[in-house]
């Protein structure tokens, strides 16, 4: 059933996984912005769904038993996440070696939730347009 489910969302369903934890290490980085010696971190968002299309289908490849999916958030090829976790380099570095830049922060966030926006109407459209056809509508 999940291959099937890929199969019709495409990248869109990984992508949504991939800014999902983006958004959570974020999050983090905004969190530790008064913690001394903190080293802010990003998601290499492009690395990661890159990862998940060439390796799209692995899983359909081969049999899966249905009692064995594992829902955790990992790419097409196994890999989690955290693999593509990259420290930011600081544009100005600070007394206490922190390197979160908050607005660079805000900003990156912003961006994330306007892409995670812009997946889930996709996604929804697509459900729609599914539904519709089924309907014979």
């Amino acid at each position: 059933m999940t291959s099937r489910l890929d199969s019709i969302f495409g990248v869109q369903a990984e992508a949504l996984r991939v800014l999902d934890r983006r958004a959570e290490v974020i999050a983090s980085n905004l969190a530790n912005a008064n913690t001394p010696g903190f080293k802010a971190k990003e998601l290499d968002f492009r690395a990661a769904l890159f990862a998940a299309v060439e390796n799209e289908g692995a899983a359909s490849r081969e049999q899966m038993n249905p009692d064995m999916v594992d829902n955790s958030i990992s790419i097409g090829d196994g890999s989690a996440p955290e693999d593509f976790i990259v420290y930011r380099e600081p544009a100005q570095p600070s007394m206490d070696a922190n390197t979160v830049d908050t607005q660079a922060e805000h900003a990156a966030y912003l961006d994330n939730a306007l892409r995670y926006q812009a997946s889930l109407t996709f996604m929804g459209n697509r459900v729609r347009s599914l539904l519709t056809a089924i309907r014979g509508e």
